[in-house]
Order: C-alpha cells, then sequence, then structure tokens
C-alpha cells in the first residue's frame, strides 16, 4: 500500500510542477506575444481557470505528501519525503501570500477596467510564480529520490 502511495504521490505532485512550469515557461510567453489587450484578456481567463483548480491541487499534494511522511516514517528517506513536503507547504504559503492576491485582482480586469499598473503587477505574479516553481521542483525532486531509498 505504501509504494501505490508513494506513486501516487508523485505522478500527482509531478502533474502539479509541470503545469506551474508550462505556465511559467510557456503559456505566459505565448500571450506575451499577442496583442497587449488579447494577452491581458488571456492572462486573467487563466488566473480565473486555474485559480478555481490549483488550491485543490496544492492542497491535495501536500495531503498526499504529508500521508507518505506518516505512513512511512520507519523507512529510508522518510528525511526526504518530509523536506519534500515541508517545500510544499511553502509553495501553498507562497501561493496565498503573494500570487493569490494579486491573481484575485487580475481576473476580473478587462481592457477597460485594469489599472495603470497592470504590467507591472501581473510583472511581480511572475517573478513570484518563478520562485514558486523552483520550489515545487525542489520539493519533487525530494520526493522522487526518496523512491529509491
Amino acid at each position: 500500500m505504501l509504494n501505490a502511495l508513494e506513486v501516487f504521490t508523485v505522478v500527482v505532485v509531478g502533474l502539479l510542477v509541470g503545469v506551474e512550469f508550462s505556465v511559467a515557461f510557456v503559456v505566459n510567453r505565448i500571450l506575451g506575444a499577442l496583442p497587449e489587450d488579447s494577452y491581458q484578456l488571456g492572462r486573467a481567463h487563466g488566473g480565473r481557470m486555474l485559480g478555481a483548480l490549483m488550491p485543490f491541487w496544492y492542497i491535495g499534494s501536500l495531503a498526499l505528501a504529508v500521508g507518505w511522511a506518516v505512513a512511512g516514517r520507519h523507512h529510508p528517506g522518510t528525511g526526504m519525503v518530509v523536506t519534500g513536503a515541508a517545500l510544499l507547504a511553502l509553495s501553498v504559503v507562497m501561493s496565498i501570500l503573494l500570487l493569490v492576491p494579486i491573481n484575485n485582482r487580475s481576473k476580473g480586469w478587462t481592457p477597460e477596467n485594469r489599472p495603470a499598473d497592470w504590467r507591472e503587477q501581473s510583472d511581480r505574479w511572475d517573478r513570484y510564480h518563478y520562485a514558486r516553481v523552483a520550489v515545487l521542483i525542489a520539493g519533487l525532486t525530494l520526493l522522487v529520490t526518496a523512491l529509491t531509498r
């Protein structure tokens, strides 16, 4: 049963990392190549769509990692699982404190109602997101490495 939890956790967290990596390095660059109004509308739509899904995915990933750490507490590699779970927890805190407030503002913006500093706010979200992706990759790396212990 523990092996199934380990593999399922790595798959769920790996997919989360893949989506967030794609947002950072593919989707936002594609949107950035569009005319300004389309770029902003695309980001607002993405904020609404992913903003509804990602809280469940982040909390679910964290819960799986914590479950793995508890269930496998007497197995080699548990320290890596605990550290990986701590990094997932950090990504949740980063999301709540840094990214969600910007996302909540921006997901309702249109070319007619966006603030004058909308581009700066979007760029700030991107910087925070890059840091969060790095934290997620580190967490996933620890979880994958723990599989081999």
